[in-house]
């Protein structure tokens, strides 16, 4: 046996997250992320739906933070973690509430998935499926 057999396997793919000085400083998200990889994982939106199909929370923060822990355990159960998303799209029903909670969901994105953020965009939509839904979350990750 050598010591090849024995180490690790190196991981084959990264992502490099990129904020150009040029550009407004990014505040929970990148400006750009450089992906290299193997697998690509599109993980479907995602609202505060629980187990049984219903939607929790009465707050966009409580909303915001069961629909990011339901992408994180598809992204789990697909074999990634946080750090291998590339991109996350947020759909909300009011942007405006959305703005003012942003210290409050920057603070759940952080605990729940840290501080290695993807590219991002929140887009205002008239509604979402489930009526009760205030905001919904998509992503791609791409894994080693």
């Amino acid at each position: 046996m050598t010591t090849d057999d024995i180490r690790p396997p190196r991981p084959i793919g990264s992502l490099r997250r990129i904020n150009p000085p040029e550009l407004s400083p990014p505040t929970g998200f990148s400006h750009a992320v450089a992906a290299t990889g193997t697998r690509l994982v599109f993980l479907a939106g995602q609202t505060a739906l629980d187990g049984a199909g219903k939607v929790v929370g009465e707050t966009l923060p409580e909303q915001f933070e069961r629909a990011l822990t339901n992408l994180l355990a598809a992204l789990t159960a697909s074999g990634g973690s946080p750090a291998d998303l590339a991109r996350v799209t947020v759909y909300a029903v009011d942007v405006a509430a959305y703005r003012e909670c942003a210290a409050e969901l920057g603070r759940v994105w952080r605990r729940l998935a840290g501080r290695d953020y993807p590219a991002m965009a929140v887009i205002g939509v008239a509604r979402l499926w489930d009526d009760q839904a205030l905001v919904e979350l998509d992503g791609i990750a791409v894994l080693p």
